[in-house]
């Protein structure tokens, strides 16, 4: 919307100004071309009054004429009648005038804010802030919401201006009618009167002949003012003088004028710089002069839209886009058809046109050059006082006479009163507003009046009142004819008085009457659709829409610019369509939306008229609304618009960053269209670059996601190797597991302090092979030299159609290190320390890389990406030199992928098959984590360094690949299996300290030498290759375990960590070692996780890298075995008084085998060959089976019952010498004795000891009981005492190892597997399994504020009762003659066993009596007989036997344990005795020896 600097009512006015024609003759012309101008354009920078002037109306009243601005044009004669259309000549010259007229660069800058919206309209801004809509908020002004602030368009006014004062005359209307004549004749003439009445007569003659229709003048007797031009620099001023004398006589001094000019001497140019007025005024002449030239060569019917425009900056005219400017198309539809042969053919179109240099508005006045240079500032000034003069002594009364005259006339022949202003004053009024209902005008348009009608004469009489400013007569003039008009149903004269009545209702001084925009809505309407004529609605669209904006009516002027659009003249509609679209934006509540479609559709007008700038323009305007909203279509529509304005107008690098857009974004297009929006930014890419391929710019396809960039460091490694199998470690088809990462870290920690003495080393960093998104990045990875750097990266492909990728490689830059080169690296390459090499250039040239010797760069000659496909793609660099690798990027060369579906079209100027092919680069910028750490990170937004792309480049390390052979994937719990692992140096470099860590460290072992028997192994077991040491030994019945005494220091550290035997501990470069291997199954069933990390170290230390690992990860699938339940118990057998026995008393081990085993794994029956045992205090001393089987078999789900007697080891065995050490007790069952104590049983044995008996768990013991003891404040510490007392006299501490063997068909062959399982005894009576208890949830517990008052605790009296064990020993059968002697008495041998550590009073009372009520029964009763009390004292263990005697009165069956064993420790004092448990009944038969008493 023009933003102008006079008012609405100044423009208005300006529009209609009185038309004087100039009449030269040639010596006048010639004075004047001086000056580089014709008197016309001489006159017409000055053709605005300076004062007012004044004329009188037919009541005599003055009217001040203010500001009058009077329009002077050559005399040009035309046969042509007035047209209803612009001549093609008068569109061209419109269309140039637009086109010259373009926004300033650097202009201050129009900003309006409307809600959340910020739109800029300064084109400096579309031209300097690239990518669109990046930077722009930065140069926009602050503008309230509330405030308007109106973008100007200059071009737009330049427009309304020139086809306002271009416009033909017509008939029915006399505004632009001629008013005066100047006749201008030099002083140089000879007889200059003669020429005034040669030069009076033509004017004649061309107004009265008729032989010309054009130029149109006012009235018959038109004014004609006489000038005498005198130039003072050559003529006879005193000539001059004379001559102005006599023409005042004869034409009178109010009808000529003498006006001196070229004043201005050589000497005085170069004092006086002269301003020059007349350049802004004289391409409105090339309106009017080259009309009346061009019409007779002009074809009437050459439309505008085939005009070719040149670009008025000294580009080159390029050809119109045959797509764009096809009528039916429509705006917003993309040119789907196009592909990248439509920039082709335009560019060559460009390239093969003919040069055509701007069109120069000074050509058409006679040349290039300077205006005005031989006049003067008081030249200036006699040329405005000249106008002056004519205007208010000539002009204004010559108008206020025709006036005058027209009103008489109209009076007389209409028989009105004597005014007809007092007349129209009388019947309208003079705030009466107008009726709004006019009637439907008719069809009948062609009604022609002759001259002196009476309705013309009121026309002509309005006319001439508004040109002077007389708007109230004005419109009654207007008014009354205007109803003559409609009556006659003359439309077009109607519609004139209607547009005029309107426009004169709306100057009037004080607004007597609102603004009749129905009248301006009708005059449209009727020039539009009854009369045909666009020229004169077009006029009135102009007029009406500015008023409408003074009032703030935006919107009405919107819809009236709107509906003047039309497909006649692009350019008329592309800028009714613009301003129409400012209306949107300066409403009271913006429509901003409604801002950006219309001015796309200005846009669209504006590349069919030949405005590409214009047109590049308005779409950059509305991107700023559509941008990043969701309008993904449009924003498409709008960005490939810009590219192809852009590209035709020479802007490539803003034709790339548009078609960027449109790539980068997420588009929903068809596959057809964004292979033609690929195919144009590829053509556009490739017209930018050129020859210029040094420096690569950035590529919007693929797109590659930075965070996922994954940087591997080292070897990919081997999977397979015939039958071994290789390692997992770390690879890039690994997905990362943050926990898995913990765990390998904790691993990696206790590996390096065991191999820094227990502590780990204070620089210690774990080891990481694979970085990612996820990993620590913040410190520089370390690599090493002649290993490959890694990096796979992520591409995405958004388009749905295919992209081809070709020659990728890394873009990197390396800087050399401190580390000294070898001398075959030196000789090689020349750079110093610290200079950095790049192998940026050498890409983009796709050369041979020099750089090879540095940093060997692979490269990938084609990656194919689908429709929407996402793909990693794996890029090596290999160094060859210590120093700093940074990694910037990747290059690599695009083209759309070749598809049957999808081919460039055949009238693209290409064949099928040819592919544009360019070469760029993305850079890989990865944004490190946000910090969180300080109060300043927490306030705002900062990132951390990421540095996994910016290795750091170390000297040689040794290199280790680990093979597995014969490893199994499945095994039965606790199966022993034996395989083989590998180490293998591929390194250069020698290392040492072969260490692993596992997270399952009882389910393999290296074995123990040192425990391993140089004994012959059995041929069963050679045969079957057992991974046991066995021995030929048949089991006999009765048979006493074999025992061996071993120390735990003898088997691997009971650590996680296990030294590797390797021989010297090194593994020098190239060589290998193959060591055995043997597993356990792990004792639940499940598939089960082991992870290895294999450690190791460089032979010579101080590098960078202080150690590196191995990773392998196993799964083991564990099916059941064997169920092993054993419990222990006190022996009732009495004890044996032989000195090697004594004191051991007797324990039994009973032990239930079960066959748990499922028969899906094949398994057809198991043999337990062996139970062993292991324990520093106890173990098994033989078998006292009743079934006395050789061997025992379970087949599925039978059970099996074995009892053992177990002893206490030898007391030698528990010297100072031997303390720690474990006694292994094997007891055979079959032909074969496994020797439990060596390899691999004993390694398992005691690997299994140490997880069941974890740190943890002791220590969760020891918190609870230091936690209750210290709230039982009140305890003493004898309740300590009793607790230990009892627990150690129940302990136990025997370990079981059941062997066994299993019986497996597979593929028809018989196989024969071992294993073995553990069982703890830990306390008498207690059973233990071998099975895992399974894990359940824990049950939620109700939180408790308040902490509970902890009982005391009571005596254990149930444990205190077995410190004691009694045995009562006497005959089972006793014969006695009671006829002989009536008292029988008997003998019986009472053994008190002290089952404790500490010494224990006991008190034996031979007076119990049962109260049990069976104790009545005489045959029950008997009697203990000497002393009926003991009170003795037993040292720890000791055994004490009381011989007593029992008295019998008759024969039976009696119980003798009645004895009452009470006892306590002998350091509790306060404690009472507690009576003792017992065995069963002591039941003994008396006989009656009745063949004695007979």
């Amino acid at each position: 919307m023009a933003q102008c600097v006079q008012s609405v009512q100044e423009f208005v006015q300006d529009s209609f100004v009185p038309m004087v024609a100039v009449l030269c003759s040639d010596e006048a012309e010639r004075v004047t071309r001086k000056n580089n101008l014709t008197f016309a354009e001489l006159l017409r920078p000055f053709c605005r009054l300076t004062s007012e002037g004044h004329i009188r109306d037919p009541n005599n009243q003055v009217q001040v004429v203010k500001n009058l601005r009077i329009c002077v044009n050559n005399l040009a004669t035309s046969p042509n009648a007035a047209s209803a259309a612009l001549s093609p000549t008068q569109r061209r010259l419109l269309n140039e005038v637009v086109l010259a007229c373009q926004p300033q660069e650097g202009s201050v800058t129009n900003a309006i804010t409307a809600g959340d919206y910020n739109l800029n309209f300064s084109d400096h801004f579309f031209k300097a802030s690239m990518p669109w809509y990046s930077a722009w908020r930065e140069t926009l002004l602050e503008v309230s919401m509330n405030e308007q602030c109106t973008a100007t368009t200059p071009w737009f006014e330049t427009y309304r201006e020139n086809f306002l004062q271009s416009m033909p005359a017509s008939d029915h209307e006399f505004l632009n009618h001629y008013l005066a004549c100047l006749l201008v004749v030099s002083s140089t003439e000879a007889v200059p009167m003669e020429q005034f009445l040669k030069l009076s007569n033509e004017q004649h003659r061309v107004q009265h002949s008729g032989e010309c229709t054009n130029p149109k003048w006012f009235i018959p007797n038109t004014l004609k003012y006489y000038v005498l031009l005198h130039d003072t620099s050559e003529g006879d001023e005193q000539k001059a003088d004379t001559v102005y004398e006599d023409m005042k006589q004869r034409y009178g001094s109010q009808g000529c004028y003498l006006l001196k000019m070229n004043s201005r001497t050589n000497s005085s140019e170069e004092d006086e710089q002269i301003p020059d007025p007349w350049s802004q005024y004289l391409h409105r002449n090339n309106l009017h002069s080259q009309d009346t030239l061009d019409d007779t060569t002009v074809n009437n019917a050459t439309v505008e839209n085939s005009i070719n425009a040149a670009e008025v900056d000294g580009q080159d005219s390029t050809e119109k886009d045959p797509v764009s400017n096809n009528l039916d198309s429509h705006p917003l539809q993309l040119d789907s058809g196009s592909s990248s042969g439509s920039l082709q053919t335009l560019s060559a179109a460009g390239n093969t046109a003919s040069k055509k240099s701007s069109r120069d508005p000074e050509s058409a006045v006679g040349g290039a050059g300077s205006h005005g240079a031989s006049l003067t500032l008081n030249d200036h000034d006699r040329i405005r006082q000249f106008i002056q003069e004519f205007t208010s002594r000539g002009l204004l009364p010559h108008i206020e006479k025709s006036i005058r005259q027209l009103n008489d006339q109209l009076v007389s022949r209409k028989g009105l009163s004597r005014s007809l202003f007092t007349a129209t004053k009388k019947w309208f009024g003079g705030g009466k507003v107008p009726e709004k209902s006019v009637s439907e005008p008719k069809s009948t348009f062609g009604l022609l009046y002759p001259p002196e009608a009476p309705e013309l004469q009121i026309r002509k009489m309005a006319d001439l009142c508004f040109l002077v400013q007389h708007y109230e007569l004005a419109y009654s003039c207007y008014h009354t004819a205007k109803k003559d008009f409609l009556s006659d149903q003359a439309m077009l004269y109607a519609a004139g008085a209607l547009e005029m009545a309107a426009v004169s209702a709306f100057l009037q001084a004080g607004a007597p009457r609102p603004y009749p925009a129905h009248y301006m809505d009708t005059a449209i309407q009727t020039y539009r659709d009854v009369c045909k004529n666009m020229v004169l609605a077009e006029r009135c669209a102009l007029l009406s829409a500015e008023i409408l904006k003074s009032q703030g009516k935006y919107s009405d002027a919107a819809t009236l610019l709107i509906k003047m659009t039309s497909e006649d003249s692009d350019l008329r509609s592309a800028l009714m369509l613009e301003q129409a679209a400012h209306c949107f934006i300066n409403m009271r509540n913006p429509m901003v939306r409604k801002f950006a479609f219309h001015m796309i559709l200005a846009g669209h007008r504006y590349s069919k008229a030949g405005q590409r700038r214009h047109a590049l323009r308005c779409y950059c305007q509305a991107m700023q609304v559509y941008k990043e909203r969701g309008w993904s279509l449009a924003e498409d529509h709008i960005n490939f618009t810009i590219g192809r304005q852009s590209f035709t107008l020479r802007q490539q690098e803003n034709a790339v960053t548009a078609f960027r857009q449109i790539l980068t974004n997420d588009s929903r297009q068809t596959a057809t269209q964004q292979a033609a929006f690929l195919r144009e930014y590829l053509y556009v890419y490739k017209s930018v670059i050129g020859g210029n391929a040094v420096s690569l710019p950035q590529l919007p396809l693929p797109c590659i996601h930075s965070s996922a960039t994954r940087v591997y460091f080292g070897h990919e490694r081997r999977l397979a190797e015939g039958e071994k199998q290789a390692a997992t470690h770390v690879s890039l088809d690994q997905e990362y597991d943050q926990d898995l990462a913990v765990m390998w870290c904790n691993l990696e920690e206790q590996l390096a302090a065991a191999a820094n003495r227990g502590i780990v080393p204070s620089n210690f960093q774990p080891t990481q092979c694979c970085l990612n998104s996820q990993t620590d990045n913040q410190r520089h990875p370390l690599a090493v030299v002649e290993e490959p750097v890694i990096v796979e990266m992520t591409f995405r492909n958004p388009l749905k159609v295919p992209l081809a990728l070709s020659n990728l490689s890394l873009v990197w830059r390396f800087t050399a290190g401190d580390s000294f080169p070898s001398k075959e690296e030196a000789t090689a390459t020349e750079e110093t320390p610290g200079e950095t090499v790049t192998n940026e250039e050498t890409l983009a040239l796709e050369g041979t890389q020099k750089e090879d010797d540095i940093v060997t760069t692979e490269t990938i000659i084609d990656f194919h990406l689908s429709p929407e496909e996402t793909k990693v793609a794996r890029l090596r660099l290999l160094p060859h030199r210590t120093g700093q690798l940074n990694i910037v990027g990747v290059v690599y060369n695009l083209a759309e992928a070749s598809s049957g579906e999808i081919a460039p079209s055949a009238g693209d100027g290409q064949k099928t098959g040819d592919l544009i092919v360019v070469r760029g680069r993305q850079d890989l910028k990865i944004q490190g984590p946000r910090l969180n750490q300080t109060k300043e990170d927490k306030m705002s937004v900062r990132h951390g360094p990421d540095r996994r792309l910016d290795p750091i480049i170390t000297t040689s390390m040794p290199l280790m690949e680990v093979f597995f052979l014969q490893f199994p994937t499945a095994l039965l719990c606790g199966e022993i299996r034996k395989a083989y692992v590998e180490f293998c140096n591929v390194s250069a470099v020698a290392l040492t300290g072969l260490r692993v860590a596992s997270t399952h460290p009882q389910f393999f072992t290296f074995g123990s030498q040192a425990t391993t028997p140089l004994t012959p192994l059995s041929p069963t077991s050679a045969e079957n290759c057992s991974p046991y040491k066995t021995l030929a030994a048949e089991s006999q019945p009765g048979a006493v375990a074999t025992e061996m005494l071993v120390s735990a220091e003898h088997f691997q550290q009971l650590s996680s960590v296990m030294d590797i035997p390797v021989e010297g501990d090194t593994l020098q470069p190239g060589e290998s070692v193959q060591l055995p291997l043997w597993l356990r199954g792990p004792d639940q069933e499940g598939v089960h996780e082991i992870n290895f990390l294999f450690y190791y170290e460089n032979t010579e230390k101080g590098n960078k890298i202080s150690h590196r690992v191995i990773r392998h990860t196993a799964f083991i699938c564990a099916s059941r075995s064997l169920s092993v339940q054993a419990s222990a118990s006190r022996s009732s057998d009495p004890p044996h008084h032989s000195t090697e026995d004594k004191g051991s008393g007797g324990t039994l081990v009973f032990i239930d085998v079960e066959n748990i085993n499922t028969s899906e794994s094949g398994v057809r029956e198991f043999h337990i060959v062996q139970v062993s045992s292991s324990s520093q205090n106890w173990c098994l001393h033989k078998c006292i089976n009743p079934a006395r089987d050789k061997d025992c078999k379970l087949t599925s789900r039978e059970r099996a019952k074995l009892c053992f007697k177990a002893k206490r080891c030898k007391p030698q065995q528990v010297t100072s010498d031997t303390m720690g050490k474990y006694t292994f007790a094997d007891l055979n069952l079959g032909s074969e004795r496994i020797i439990s104590s060596s390899t691999p049983c004993g390694d398992f044995f005691f690997r299994c000891c140490r997880t069941s008996e974890s740190p943890s768990q002791r220590g969760e013991v020891s918190s609870s009981r230091t936690t209750s003891s210290s709230k039982n404040q009140g305890l003493t510490s004898s309740s300590e005492n009793i607790g230990n007392i009892v627990r150690k006299c129940n302990e136990l501490d025997l370990n079981i190892i059941v062997i066994w063997k299993a019986y497996v068909v597979e593929d028809n062959k018989q196989l024969i597997l071992e294993g073995q399982l553990h069982v703890a005894l830990k306390t008498i009576g207690k059973e233990a399994t071998s099975l895992m208890p399974k894990e359940e949830a824990q049950e939620m517990v109700l939180l408790k504020f308040k902490s509970e008052i902890p009982l005391p605790l009571a005596p254990p009296s149930a444990e205190l009762s077995q410190l004691i064990k009694t045995n009562l020993h006497y005959p089972e059968t006793y014969t006695h003659p009671f006829v002989q002697d009536s008292l029988c008495l008997v003998p019986v041998t009472l053994s008190l066993s002290n089952c404790s550590m500490a010494q224990v009073d006991v008190l034996i009372d031979l007076r119990h009596k049962s109260s049990s009520p069976d104790s009545v029964d005489v045959h029950n009763s008997f009697t203990w007989v000497g002393q009926s009390q003991y009170k003795l004292q037993l040292k720890p263990r000791q055994l004490l036997c009381l011989t007593l005697r029992a008295c019998f009165l008759h024969a039976g069956v009696y119980n003798l344990n009645t004895p009452r064993v009470l006892a306590k420790p002998a350091a509790q004092t306060v404690l009472s005795e507690t009576s003792q448990q017992t065995s069963g009944p002591a039941l003994i038969i008396i006989n009656n020896n009745d063949n004695e008493a007979a």
